[in-house]
């Protein structure tokens, strides 16, 4: 009987998981997933237009990323006042998703299996955008390389911020973790 196509999470919990538990030799030391949070900030293109704009903006944005993400995403407000950025207190500045458990796990695997291999002119996300505890942060320039989304369809492009975190406490053993998983990472 053929073995059917693993999905990320099993194969992270079938294969990988146990070879990881031999070289660190307890479970509980294994590196493993806690949370994908995936952000757009779009402070700039909100201030110069009207309340009705921004309302209609926003929702646009929202159902894309809610489209891509597979949750609704939370709406961030700007902490205080900035006369520079011409920002004023509870102004909308960006949206924000935080995934866990099946949902950040159905996310990396289209994220590192369709959404980046589609991108123009990837070569790799670098090594140095992993932090000091080993996790993950990049950006993505558009969102119609996801393939929920629909180009034709598209008001506007946007990018955004992708935050991988991970429990690990090195930048090594993150590396290693994110290479295992499949992370084109050079």
């Amino acid at each position: 009987m053929p073995e059917r196509n693993m999905n990320l999470e099993e194969k992270y919990k079938k294969k990988i998981r146990p070879s990881l538990v031999k070289k660190y030799g307890n479970l509980m030391a294994v590196p493993n997933l806690k949370q994908i949070v995936v952000n757009i900030g779009f402070g700039k293109e909100i201030s110069a237009k009207g309340s009705d704009e921004q309302r209609k903006f926003i929702q646009s944005l929202s159902q894309d990323l809610a489209l891509i993400t597979g949750q609704k995403p939370a709406l961030t407000r700007a902490r205080k006042s900035i006369a520079g950025f011409k920002l004023r207190q509870g102004t909308p500045v960006g949206l924000r998703v935080t995934l866990r458990k099946k949902r950040m796990w159905s996310f990396l695997e289209k994220l590192i299996n369709v959404a980046l291999p589609r991108s123009r002119d990837f070569k790799g996300i670098k090594s140095e955008s992993l932090d000091k505890q080993g996790n993950l942060s990049f950006g993505v320039k558009e969102q119609i390389i996801f393939p929920e989304v629909s180009a034709e369809q598209m008001k506007n492009i946007f990018g955004f911020q992708i935050t991988v975190t991970l429990t690990t406490k090195r930048k090594e053993d993150g590396l290693e973790f994110l290479k295992e998983i499949g992370f084109p990472i050079k």
